[in-house]
């Protein structure tokens, strides 16, 4: 079965820092496009971050600055350092792989709160 497998979200103050993870089985990530989402109520998934290659990423102008995202190719794991939080980072935040032959495969998603 192919998965991804999410953790580190939670409840942090304003501007605070939080480190989320997203563990994948049954594929190797190496071989992916990796993507950070995340979604506001009522709203479609954005992306916050890109990573290419082994050592590539981009990020959304929205997080630039604040997040970093990376791959650990050998524990097959992507990460989302997420520092100076605000409040409007509050959302529910999804990994993603993109391309697989058995169609893209998103995580549950882990929820991030900011408080004032």
């Amino acid at each position: 079965q192919v998965q991804l497998v999410e953790s580190g979200g939670g409840l942090v103050q304003s501007g605070g820092s939080l480190r989320l993870s997203c563990e994948a089985s049954g594929f190797a990530i190496s071989a992916y496009y990796m993507r950070w989402y995340r979604q506001f109520p009522g709203k479609e998934r954005e992306v916050v971050a890109v990573l290419t290659t082994s050592v590539g990423r981009h990020h959304a102008d929205s997080v630039k600055g604040r997040f970093t995202a990376s791959r650990d190719n050998a524990k097959n794991t992507i990460f989302l350092q997420m520092n100076d939080l605000k409040p409007e980072d509050t959302a529910m935040y999804y990994c993603h792989a993109h391309g697989l032959a058995s169609g893209d495969v998103w995580g549950q998603g882990t929820q991030v709160t900011v408080s004032a």
